[in-house]
């Protein structure tokens, strides 16, 4: 698919909206609505300007209401009878229901689209939860695991020693330089600044929760939402409260789910993902001003620095330690503080780091922001880098 300019039309997320992430008292309709209504009002918009509603969640047994897709039209009477549809891809449904709303767009069957992402998580017991998140793994599905996904990444993480060299530090580099974010993030789940040397430690407060793997190593199971409008730029309000992110370029790939047909530390539908995003917006990785990637796990934001052509294969801890990586760096990486701190609602979180990116991009992202913010890069996955999504975005002209 050709650059979206290149085919006349201008994709722009013209508002968003977001709640804190953590333990919510809210239901998800409670969390839904907020959403819905401060996203149509950040754009400048009345419900009734909304042509189609996405909503990206996953929930495989979390919530019993296993049927969503119309709780945003609880938000307002005139959502209701409005084509609304629930989109699942494991961890990356919030980017899957982003671009869905894309290509209505480019299809012309809609010129105004909300795309939600919402999960919760926390009123269910952790054995309950880390069932559901195994019913995104081929071989772990339906098996009883007291470590759950932790386990599979903390395989990666061995991985990469046998192969390379022991991440362990590098990962609590990694830990730390999110939870230094994730303290200015008004949004994120935990709020503590903790030290390299902190995360590093094994103790009593920092437990191994698989292999290697710390608990700093792990993002927290948390509640929350997160909602954009997706237009086209003739289509934006006059009375939207910023102007808004140009969407250049966007691409997604899902790799084989047998752990056997995988190497571990190749992320092929990432390496897919991220080159057809980057070829569709005409752009290189020196073109970025930051990114927002897919940390579940420390290990997946080392692997993924490698994966995505930051740093040669092995050596991605070089970016830490000169700096590269971090806000003050020539390429910022999860300038949010990244799922590690900020939390990860599943169905939220694509959907969560597009509007976190659009923040940095209309200089709105307040103690988080970064200077000179032009162009992004965001990456989602679902499961051991199964479903991959990367949007590429960009500063809209004022």
């Amino acid at each position: 698919m050709p650059p979206a300019h290149h085919v006349g039309v201008e994709l722009v997320i013209s508002g968003w909206a977001h709640t804190p992430f953590g333990k919510h008292q809210a239901t998800l309709e409670d969390l839904i609505s907020i959403v819905v209504r401060d996203a149509i009002a950040h754009a400048g918009l009345e419900p009734k300007d909304i042509d189609e509603i996405v909503l990206g969640n996953f929930n495989a047994g979390m919530n019993a209401l296993a049927f969503p897709s119309s709780l945003a039209l609880q938000a307002h009477p005139d959502l209701g009878g409005l084509p609304a549809t629930r989109v699942e891809n494991a961890c990356a449904s919030g980017s899957a229901a982003v671009h869905t709303g894309l290509r209505s767009l480019l299809s012309g069957t809609a010129k105004t689209v909300l795309v939600i992402g919402a999960e919760k998580m926390t009123e269910r017991a952790p054995d309950v939860v880390g069932a559901a998140l195994l019913g995104a793994d081929y071989e772990m599905a339906g098996q009883h695991s007291s470590t759950g996904f932790a386990q599979l990444f903390a395989n990666v993480a061995d991985c990469y020693a046998e192969r390379y060299a022991d991440p362990s530090r590098t990962l609590a580099l990694i830990a730390a330089k999110s939870h230094a974010q994730g303290a200015k993030n008004p949004f994120a789940h935990l709020r503590k600044d903790l030290s390299a040397e902190f995360c590093h430690t094994v103790s009593e407060r920092n437990p191994i929760v698989a292999g290697t793997l710390r608990r700093t190593d792990c993002s927290p199971v948390s509640d929350g939402a997160a909602a954009l409008i997706l237009t086209t730029a003739d289509q934006v309000s006059n009375a939207a409260r910023t102007e808004g992110v140009v969407v250049t370029g966007f691409g997604h790939c899902n790799d084989f789910l047998p752990a056997a047909r995988r190497d571990p530390l190749a992320f092929a539908g990432t390496v897919g993902a991220w080159q057809r995003a980057l070829a569709m917006a005409g752009l290189g990785v020196a073109d970025l001003s930051f990114v927002e990637l897919h940390d579940c796990f420390t290990i997946a934001e080392l692997v993924l620095y490698e994966v995505l052509g930051l740093a040669p294969r092995g050596r991605g801890g070089e970016l830490l330690a000169n700096g590269t990586v971090y806000p003050e760096g020539t390429l910022p990486v999860n300038v949010s503080g990244g799922l590690n701190s900020k939390g990860h609602p599943v169905g939220a979180t694509g959907v969560s780091q597009h509007v976190m990116a659009a923040m940095q991009l209309t200089d709105t992202a307040g103690e988080l922001q970064l200077e000179n913010a032009g162009r992004a890069a965001v990456h989602n996955m679902g499961g051991l880098a199964i479903a991959d999504y990367v949007s590429v975005l960009e500063r809209r002209p004022r």
